[in-house]
């Protein structure tokens, strides 16, 4: 099994890392410290299972889940955070992710995770899975992000807003005219229902678009 990794710390990868190398079968076929550089290596590299974390920089892992699900949709995403609230969560089940680990788990259940992933087997931490089943089971609709009404390209636009790049400078790194930003832009923040950057930029973190 084929497994990438990409979080922005390295002691997360090197743990990763050698958990997968201890498995008889498994590689470690890739991995990248920003969101970015992940899309374009997983892309390339058609992993069988990908750990992401949600806070990735330049471009968060529930934007690189939903661009790699379309375009890799044979590689399963488990989404590896320390987030466990119910807007980042339906986030990224919403994006495409089939499993979601808390990285305050034992070792044994993120090989679980992956093992069971890489038989297109969906896996959840024991609290995540306890709050998918009382949204179930309940009469309230599961709640639903403010996310999941952005496109791709608009989690793009926000998270590089919020992380105070001008439109020229978003216009310059994701290879789009100025007046296109300002179309994504206008339709994040009206999606996001906040008038001002600042209210934005607090919209961005309240959502894990950026670390505080």
């Amino acid at each position: 099994m084929r497994v990438f990794v990409a979080d922005d710390h390295e002691i997360v990868r090197r743990g990763v890392r050698g958990l997968v190398e201890s498995q008889a079968g498994w590689e470690l076929c890739g991995e990248a410290g920003d969101g970015q550089t992940a899309l374009d290596r997983a892309i390339d590299l058609k992993p069988d299972v990908a750990v992401l974390d949600v806070s990735l920089p330049i471009l968060n892992g529930l934007a690189v889940t939903r661009r790699l699900r379309q375009a890799s949709p044979e590689t399963e995403i488990l989404l590896f955070s320390m987030h466990d609230d119910d807007e980042t969560v339906s986030g990224g089940l919403a994006a495409g992710a089939r499993g979601y680990l808390l990285k305050s788990e034992a070792d044994d259940q993120l090989l679980q995770a992956i093992e069971s992933l890489g038989r297109h087997k969906p896996y959840f931490s024991a609290s995540v899975s306890e709050m998918l089943l009382e949204s179930a089971l309940s009469d309230r609709p599961r709640p639903r992000s403010r996310l999941e009404g952005f496109t791709a390209r608009e989690l793009e636009v926000s998270q590089l807003i919020a992380e105070g790049n001008s439109n020229k400078m978003i216009a310059r790194r994701l290879n789009i005219s100025v007046k296109t930003v300002e179309s994504h832009r206008a339709a994040a923040m009206r999606k996001a229902n906040v008038r001002t950057a600042a209210e934005f930029v607090r919209f961005a973190i309240r959502h894990k678009l950026i670390e505080a």
